[in-house]
């Protein structure tokens, strides 16, 4: 189930296609109608031509779906096509990001365990981490994602798995992928990578030493803000032995019309993550200019003034999507600069052809403690800015009169 099958039958050039090629043509699987498009298959089970086929699928003698729960074909296709381009054996997707990364956690924990994680992470997965965990006698440690001295620490002792997300959300913290990775596996844990801001096209977990990536689908690989999706990718032992069990019996399945709505996605990514990175390296530029003229900081990974520029150059093809500015005025002066633009949306997405901006201290990460957002760098002030495919001009000028109210 789910293979490069450009045709009636397998390309004989899939395994050496590059990743552009992947992007359009991994996993295709025609039927007998010979479609251009991949299908979509609309249908919540299967039928079996005979009882003894039925127990046979069940039971694992004979492979084939059964129940768009557990796979189906629209599904899978995104699965292969989205695991050709990260170079992962497999993926399994899922009805959200949360939903991923909840499952990506949850599969490989049990109660007594401990699990590391960055202190800087979206409001949600603080939660799974330092809320959801504790109740099932799991033992949550936040470090400096940063600070490798921290790491070394906190992984002195066994740990099942390890969490970050680089670059964080939303203060753009770059954690050293290779390094923590080598010190989670000599503490016996394996190490999960949230890596939605910097998307497949401009960093590769896995090849840098990650046992799981997890993707909210939603953001940049849909990019038009039209429905939710999540990924989990690792390899066939993790997502067959693993996590396969803990997602056919708890049932986050990711429905196969969002799966064909995401797959088209895959087809321009590379193309709009060009776009998004040039847009927002202008954007960046000017607001770096803006300093001290009604903002504090400007936070981009592409920046020479990036506190980890050296190491975002190292792991990342380009600076991402995202950018993080602090006006001065704190709250109030935020929410004057956001309801100031006119070209820009206010909305908590990110990812979208359509340029966006949010408050997370009120919005993303408005339920952590005053003193948790102090720790993560999330001030007043913050504001967070997905670039999106717009005119970069257009989007300096909105941003300059908003600046200038």
């Amino acid at each position: 189930m789910g293979s490069d099958n450009t045709s009636n039958g397998t390309s004989p050039n899939a395994k050496t296609w590059r990743p552009q090629t992947r992007m359009v043509r991994g996993g295709l699987e025609r039927t007998g109608f010979s479609e251009t498009s991949e299908a979509l298959f609309l249908t919540s089970g299967y039928v079996y031509g005979s009882a003894e086929e039925a127990q046979e699928s069940f039971d694992g003698t004979r492979e084939r779906y059964v129940y768009s729960r557990f796979r189906n074909p629209t599904v899978a296709m995104f699965e292969d096509r989205l695991a050709g381009i990260e170079g992962a054996e497999a993926c399994r997707a899922t009805a959200s990001g949360m939903a991923a990364v909840h499952a990506a956690l949850l599969c490989q924990v049990k109660a007594g365990d401990r699990v590391v994680a960055s202190r800087a992470l979206f409001g949600s997965c603080s939660w799974i981490i330092t809320e959801l965990m504790p109740r099932y006698g799991i033992t949550p440690v936040l470090v400096e994602g940063t600070d490798l001295d921290q790491w070394r620490e906190a992984l002195s002792q066994p740990t099942a798995c390890v969490f970050i997300e680089t670059p964080s959300n939303p203060t753009l913290e770059i954690i050293d992928i290779p390094a923590v990775a080598e010190l989670a596996h000599k503490a016996g844990a394996r190490l999960v990578v949230d890596n939605v801001f910097a998307t497949p096209v401009l960093q590769s977990p896995l090849a840098l030493g990650a046992d799981v990536v997890v993707y909210s689908a939603t953001k940049h690989i849909d990019g038009q803000g039209r429905c939710l999706g999540g990924a989990i990718l690792s390899d066939a032992a993790f997502i067959n032995d693993v996590l396969g069990p803990y997602l056919r019996h708890t049932g986050p399945a990711l429905s196969p019309f969002n799966a064909w709505v995401l797959l088209k996605g895959l087809e321009t990514l590379d193309l709009r993550i060009e776009r998004h990175c040039a847009n927002a390296l202008k954007v960046a530029h000017f607001l770096e200019s803006r300093i001290g003229k009604g903002l504090k900081r400007v936070i981009y990974p592409g920046l020479d003034s990036h506190p980890q520029r050296a190491l975002a150059s190292r792991q990342m093809r380009a600076g991402g999507s995202i950018v993080v500015f602090e006006v001065e005025g704190g709250r109030e002066g935020a929410y004057r600069v956001m309801n100031g633009l006119r070209l820009v949306d206010i909305s908590n997405n990110l990812g979208d052809a359509k340029s966006l901006i949010t408050h997370p201290s009120t919005t993303t990460h408005q339920r952590l403690p005053a003193e948790e957002k102090m720790a993560m760098g999330v001030t007043e002030g913050m504001i967070r800015l997905s670039v999106g495919l717009e005119d970069a001009q257009d989007l300096i000028e909105d941003l300059e009169a908003a600046l200038s109210v």
